[in-house]
């Protein structure tokens, strides 16, 4: 009884991110999106990835302004 009481605990935010960023690569493994689908709000993960697309889009926009910056274009 005590396993399934914690397998019903809600996900920490590290768990969740390290979930997005392991989806985004497309190398999450079977147990812990089980898990994800479980015991994660969709709420939560949809928010999370929204975020985490858009830092990625920014990051990559970044790197490109520096590099034509550095090129003198």
């Amino acid at each position: 009884m005590n396993d399934q009481s914690d397998d019903r605990k809600p996900l920490t935010f590290w768990q969740m991110l390290h979930s997005v960023l392991a989806a985004a690569l497309g190398v999450q493994s079977g147990k812990n999106r089980a898990r994800d689908f479980t015991q994660g709000k969709p709420s939560h993960f949809i928010i999370l990835g929204v975020v985490f697309t858009l830092l990625f889009v920014l990051t990559i926009f970044g790197v490109v302004k520096l590099v034509i910056h550095l090129a003198g274009i």
